[in-house]
């Protein structure tokens, strides 16, 4: 009785749901094969064509993650998370076994179609953590939880390589590797505590008005009062869920965060097309099939430096209000002219140099944007701004890929690709950058006007 009484109250405490949700993430991000997904794809395994890999299988990866975007979002928080992270280790799996019992073009479709089902369930991993614990304990569990994810996939690249440049693996037997890494993964996320609240669709706020009224006090005094009754019912309907969003996007986008969150849509676009392709840039450098790759290492490296980036900018005492534009600016064009040496210089270890450096510069970018737009919001307008900034990537990515990649589009190949990638970020670096230095002049112009006023 004892032992079940102890076991009881582990189970109701935050380590519990925290440690569960970490094996979880850790499990379903050790992915060995994926540094070499395209040297697998284009040798005797599958044996497909570097054009059939970027033209016609890599794009569908965007246009999935595009498609189910808001019904994962929405479908998150009416089934309360838990169903939606098995779900998501579910499609992970079926990625994997396509990408091991199938060797066609529609084959390799359908399993980008699932990976961008995994991504877009990612915001039901990073998500759960707050519905199940208190405000105290976010903090804690938030930087546990993503360190894991990062820990993963460190470990996941490392493993790669150490099994690609040992021979200890085929590339089929890391598929099944995989596999069994994600079954591992799919139990830990049937064991998670079901929440018993969610965001919008089933709301648990008795003292929403001792909280200073910030929660309520949303829309119109309609909205207000609908939500003031959907209180003791826990439950929300659509309509009065759109009213609040609709409200809570007028007042996130204001004048101060409209600037950040189109850089944030604008960088995450050239970003996510920047990694998605990077590896079909590196076999056309340097052939997989006739000579050693080191992707793996390359990706455990730009992780753990990113990482360390991302890390030091909260020591950093910059007033990113005024100079964080202009930095946004200059950041951008190191990382164009990061991609223009990939592109051109034609050498392996300076493509790979290219990559970690452009990584780390965007990790930087993207921790100063996050944290100056999340300044003075609460958590569900920060979730709904990252929703918003993802889903606005994700369409300019989309028009990018149909336009650019598609072989209904230019269907150009991978040099000509990078270009308008490293183009891409030159235009974003001179953009930003005049807005910096419009910002730097302004406060300059009113320093003046300050003083006379004091005096």
């Amino acid at each position: 009785m004892e032992l079940v009484r102890r076991w009881r109250s582990w189970k109701s405490d935050w380590r519990y749901a925290t440690a569960l949700l970490c094996v979880y993430g850790f499990f379903s991000t050790v992915k060995p094969l994926e540094p070499f997904l395209i040297p697998f794809l284009s040798g005797p395994d599958k044996n497909l064509t570097t054009e059939q890999i970027n033209n016609e299988i890599l794009p569908v990866w965007t246009y999935s993650y595009l498609t189910v975007l808001v019904p994962v979002f929405l479908l998150t928080d009416w089934l309360r998370y838990k169903p939606v992270i098995i779900f998501q280790s579910a499609a992970l799996f079926v990625l994997t076994a396509l990408l091991y019992w199938t060797k066609s073009v529609p084959a390799m479709q359908a399993g980008q179609f699932f990976y961008g089902v995994v991504t877009a369930s990612d915001v039901a991993y990073f998500s759960y953590i707050y519905s199940v614990l208190e405000v105290k304990r976010y903090k804690k569990a938030t930087s546990y939880s993503r360190s894991v994810q990062l820990l993963g996939y460190t470990v996941g690249a490392v493993l790669g390589q150490l099994l690609v440049s040992f021979d200890l693996m085929s590339y089929m037997n890391i598929v099944v590797f995989t596999m069994v890494l994600t079954a591992l993964a799919m139990v830990a996320s049937c064991l998670l505590p079901m929440p018993k609240k969610s965001m919008f669709f089933h709301t648990t706020r008795p003292n929403a008005q001792e909280d200073g009224g910030q929660d309520i006090d949303r829309g119109s005094t309609g909205v207000v009062q609908d939500v003031k009754e959907s209180n003791s019912t826990g439950r929300v309907s659509l309509g009065k869920i759109l009213c609040l969003v609709k409200k809570d996007l007028a007042d996130c986008y204001s004048s101060r965060n409209l600037f950040w969150s189109i850089w944030w849509a604008m960088a995450t676009c050239g970003y996510n097309q920047t990694v998605n392709f990077v590896q079909v840039l590196w076999d056309h450098v340097e052939p997989s099939q006739n000579s050693s790759i080191y992707n793996g290492g390359v990706e455990a490296v730009s992780n753990l430096l990113s990482a360390a980036t991302a890390y030091g900018v909260g020591f950093t005492k910059v007033r990113w209000e005024r100079w964080g534009e202009l930095a946004l600016g200059g950041f951008s064009g190191l990382g164009s002219a990061s991609l223009f040496l990939m592109t051109f210089i034609g050498n392996i270890w300076a493509c790979y140099a290219g990559y970690v450096l452009f990584k780390c510069l965007y990790m930087l970018q993207i921790t100063i944007a996050m944290f100056q737009i999340a300044a003075g919001l609460s958590l569900e307008r920060h979730a709904l701004v990252f929703g918003v900034n993802t889903f606005a990537a994700l369409v300019l990515q989309t028009i990018l890929v149909s336009v650019v990649v598609d072989t209904n589009g230019l269907g150009l190949g991978i040099l000509p690709q990078f270009t308008v990638y490293a183009s891409f970020f030159a235009v974003i670096a001179m953009v930003f950058t005049l807005r910096g230095l419009y910002i730097i002049w302004t406060y300059r112009s009113e320093r003046p006007n300050i003083q006379e006023i004091r005096f």
